[in-house]
Order: C-alpha cells, then sequence, then structure tokens
C-alpha cells in the first residue's frame, strides 16, 4: 500500500472509495475516462497488471472467463481472446440480459482482436446469452476500487459486480470454487475492516498490480446466489432479468420475498388472483371456456366483452422469441405472476409468439414494462406493443375460426 492513501479509523465504505480517488487523481496516476471518481478506476499501469493474468494457472485451464467492461480490464479481455478463450462480458448496468459473448470475425488478427477488447469493440463483436444455463465460467474478473490483501473487495458502490456474480450462482454458471481475479493499482490495496462487508460482498482470490500478483487465501464465502431481501422493487425495475430470475427462483420453491414487499402483499396478489378466476368462470361460456383451439393456435377471452372488443380501445402487446416447448399455461402463469394479466391471449405457439390483449394501450404500456426481459424456457422473450405482427397475427387466428 502506498504512503499516499491515509484512511481514518473506523473509515465507511465511502470513505475509502473517495480517499482512492481522490489519490489516484491527485498523484497523476489516473488514466482516461476522467475524473475517476465513481467508477472503477483506469491507472497508469494497468495494462502491465492486465498481462500478469497469463501467468497465472487459473487463467491458463480456463476455457470460458467473465471479464467486467471497465476500462482498467481491457487488457484481461485481450489476453482472453489471444488464447482463444471464450470471454463473456456483462451488459451495461444489466439493462438487456446478464452476459454478451465476445465472437471476433475468424482468423482476426491480433489489431482486431485489440478491438474487440474494448467498449467500442464489445458493442461490436457481442452476441447476447440468454438464461438458458449454458455458460459454465472458469474464472471472473472484476474492477476494484480498493481491495485488501485478505480478499476484501470495494466496488463503486452500485452493486452490480455483487449482483452479477449472485445472478451467476442463480443460473448455475459459477461454484463456489470458481476463482476471482481483481486488476488494480498498489496504492488501491488498501486495509479494510472485515465488519464493513456484508453477506452479499463478493470476495477475491487473486489481486494483481503493476507489481505485485497477490494470492489472498480468502476463506471468507461468497455470495450463494440473491438475496432477495436485499432488493428492491426499483432494482427490479432497473435489472430486467432480476425478474426471470426471480421468477425461475419462486418456482422452485424459494422464497423470493423482496426488501420492501410486505408479509401481507403475497396474499393481497393471491385474492386477487382467485377473484379474477371466479370472474373469469362467470364470463366464459361452460362449453369451451371461451376458447377455440386448433393445432398450437389458441384464443382465450378471460373477461373481454364483444362490445369492448368493438369499441376501439382494445391494445395490443406482441410477444416473440417464444420457445417451443412452452406451453400456454406457462406463459399465462408467468403474466400473473408480472401483474400483466390480459383480457385476452391469442396463443400461436407453432409460430413462437403470442397476441396479449389489453383494455387500453396505458395498460399495455404497463404490461411491456413490467415483461421487459423475461426469459422462458431458456429464452428472452421479445415484447412490445404490436404492429404490423398483430395484423398478421388476428387475420391467421381468424381464419381458423
Amino acid at each position: 500500500m502506498q504512503e499516499g492513501v491515509r484512511l481514518r479509523a473506523g473509515a465507511s465504505k465511502g470513505d475509502i472509495r473517495e480517499k482512492v480517488w481522490d489519490y489516484l487523481e491527485a498523484s497523476g496516476l489516473a488514466e482516461f475516462p476522467r475524473p475517476v471518481h465513481h467508477r472503477i478506476p483506469n491507472f497508469k499501469g494497468s495494462h502491465q497488471a492486465c498481462c500478469s493474468v497469463k501467468e497465472l494457472d487459473v487463467f491458463n485451464r480456463a476455457s470460458e472467463i467473465k471479464v467486467d467492461p471497465d476500462k482498467p480490464l481491457e487488457g484481461v479481455r485481450l489476453a482472453a481472446l489471444q488464447a482463444r478463450k471464450t470471454l463473456l462480458v456483462p451488459t451495461p448496468r444489466l439493462r438487456s440480459g446478464l452476459f454478451n459473448k465476445i465472437v471476433p470475425p475468424p482468423g482476426a488478427a491480433k489489431e482486431t482482436l485489440r478491438i474487440c477488447a474494448t467498449s467500442q469493440g464489445i458493442k461490436e463483436y457481442s452476441v447476447p446469452v440468454g438464461l438458458d444455463g449454458k455458460a459454465r465460467v472458469d474464472l471472473v474478473v472484476v474492477g476494484s476500487v480498493a481491495v485488501s490483501e485478505k480478499g476484501w473487495r470495494i466496488g463503486k458502490g452500485e452493486g452490480y459486480a455483487d449482483m452479477e456474480y449472485a445472478m451467476m450462482v442463480s443460473m448455475g454458471a459459477v461454484t463456489e470454487d470458481t476463482p476471482v481475479i481483481t486488476i488494480v493499482h498498489d496504492c488501491q490495496v488498501v486495509d479494510i475492516a472485515e465488519e464493513l462487508l456484508g453477506d452479499h460482498d463478493l470476495t477475491v482470490d487473486y489481486i494483481l498490480t503493476p507489481t505485485r500478483t497477490i494470492k489472498t487465501n480468502c476463506k471468507r464465502p461468497k455470495p450463494r446466489g440473491i438475496l432477495w431481501h436485499k432488493v428492491s422493487y426499483e432494482m427490479l425495475g432497473k435489472i430486467p432479468i432480476l425478474k426471470s430470475l426471480r421468477y425461475k427462483e419462486k418456482q422452485a420453491g424459494k422464497d423470493v420475498t423482496l426488501q420492501d414487499e410486505q408479509p401481507d402483499l403475497a396474499n393481497a396478489s393471491k385474492s386477487a388472483a382467485l377473484n379474477e378466476k371466479a370472474m373469469a368462470g362467470k364470463t366464459r361460456p361452460q362449453a369451451s371456456m371461451g376458447s377455440a383451439q386448433t393445432g398450437q393456435q389458441y384464443v382465450e377471452s378471460d373477461s373481454l366483452s364483444p362490445r369492448l372488443e368493438g369499441s376501439g380501445t382494445i391494445t395490443t402487446v406482441y410477444v416473440g422469441n417464444i420457445p417451443p416447448n412452452l406451453r400456454v399455461s406457462e406463459l399465462k402463469c408467468a403474466l400473473r405472476e408480472f401483474h400483466a394479466a390480459p383480457l385476452r391471449v391469442n396463443w400461436q405457439g407453432a409460430q413462437h409468439r403470442a397476441f396479449l390483449d389489453y383494455k387500453d394501450k396505458a395498460t399495455a404500456e404497463s404490461a411491456v414494462s413490467s415483461l421487459k426481459g423475461l426469459s422462458l424456457g431458456g429464452n428472452t422473450l421479445r415484447v412490445e406493443l404490436a404492429k404490423n405482427q398483430r395484423n398478421k397475427g388476428q387475420v391467421e387466428i381468424n381464419s381458423q375460426k
């Protein structure tokens, strides 16, 4: 640890972050992008620190590596591509999924691989990886603002690296033995009190600096999955993929009660679902329960009246990329879970799509927002207000009647 980073006794995580950021800027160690405050800071010598990863057995044995998209980790991403390893990079702020896989052009030269390792290259040469459980990550590389020689890590304060790891655990992509590496400047290696760490905080096994390789021998357990009681509704809205993982874990019988979820909320939702089912039973014809089915095309009317259908207020939502083995009952269950139950479901399983009718545009837009990022059967569904798909779908449905 360099003398310049002085921490007072009882320093909080926020204090430590500010001290490290301030020191990097004041000492001339900070590199683009500047200022380094509120970032995983880039620093002089980051490429040299990254190159040390090639000397580690855990890197050489790994075939699939997850590396955060931060600038100081660019050298590790390049090393992984040059070694022809599968490189996974988290999507920015997890807005559109969890991973992107970097796929360089066939026979890519070193300069092209160098571009692939940059933030721009990640955008141009990547494909999304869904929640199908096929990712098997052998090595995790994260950025840090500060880290201790014992392996205690402090990020920039938004919790994305911790959440990414917890999500990988939930997906089965990592195990408790999957090593974690961080890349920092020597001045970022500081003393961190263990009491500052929570059970959601990710620890590291190796620290690479421009001058040292530190094996932490950290014995503190890493996160063993998503701690739903620490997840808020706001976070659920910001990270759509969380909704899919929550639904999946709830189906498996796990407790997924959120931080700001009241104990009686689940009972209220259950009562609402029962009321909806009772009302639907009153409006369905007894013979067919309001449904027409031919092959894999299916139309169900829960509470939609002919007068309302002809009023012109109905707004339709298109759901695409439905996996071939998904049943309409599974989709309907997910719609209820995400409080997006429609008036009617037009199911076209053979075409891997469905159309959902809502009473007005505002309700439809709310459903689109709620279902954004939803993954079922390993596929991330495409959900949007219906346009041309609706006209085509309705003609096909009507032709079956």
